[in-house]
């Protein structure tokens, strides 16, 4: 397995914003241009999937992609806000808490790779055995055809770029890909070699979730 230096840091969203003033006469900057079919579709697409915050009530357990090997366990959960606005109050504040601690970061890594909206993962690696070692290169997610490895990633514990787990031990980090990663469908995803196909599973629960999620906002006058 090949080591990450610990100086690997750099994941994340990024915020943009356009301040859109009327051009003036006098040569001022144009307006930028209306955005195409593609995007406005995509902009729909990701905005009918949002539901109100606070109204959610999955488990983190319930939306994570789980890998069990001989030394270690893996878990891979994805930080799309489609999402993670599904899940309870808490673990929901949780995870948008963890992203707001790296913003800074986060902006700089999408301008670092030119990236409007990066797909943002948490993967924690738990120890079984007195000794386990784990490779974050060797996370792959596959989807429309294209397999997608990770841009960057950013610790969250001290001495995960040793790659090193004692038994009971936990290792994070926040992993960046391509943003053209969708989690409103099916997708593969492998670690360390193994592959797991369960997310398709997965997004029947998220759609039902979304649904109950609406009712509640509903009843409470949301829109």
């Amino acid at each position: 397995m090949t080591s990450l230096p610990n100086s690997v840091i750099g994941i994340g969203m990024t915020t943009l914003l356009a301040a859109c003033g009327s051009a003036s006469q006098q040569g001022g900057d144009p307006p930028p241009p209306a955005p195409s079919a593609e995007g406005r579709a995509t902009l729909d697409t990701a905005t009918s999937n949002l539901v109100p915050p606070g109204y959610g009530a999955l488990r983190q357990d319930e939306i994570a992609i789980r890998f069990t090997f001989p030394a270690m366990q893996v878990r891979v959960l994805p930080l799309d806000e489609s999402v993670i606005r599904l899940l309870a109050p808490d673990s929901y504040r949780a995870l948008r808490d963890l992203q707001e601690g790296q913003r800074d970061a986060i902006a700089t890594m999408a301008q670092r790779h030119n990236l409007r909206q990066p797909s943002l993962w948490y993967v924690s690696y738990f120890g079984i055995e007195p000794e386990a070692r784990f490779s974050p290169l060797e996370v792959v997610i596959t989807g429309g055809g294209r397999d997608f490895r990770p841009l960057e990633l950013i610790p969250l514990t001290a001495g995960f770029g040793e790659q090193r787990l004692r038994q009971r031990e936990t290792h994070s980090a926040i992993f960046v890909f391509d943003g053209a990663i969708d989690v409103s469908q099916p997708l593969t995803l492998t670690v360390e070699g193994e592959q797991n196909n369960s997310w398709g599973s997965t997004l029947r629960n998220i759609e039902r979730e979304r649904s109950r999620a609406r009712s509640r906002a509903a009843a409470e006058g949301k829109p």
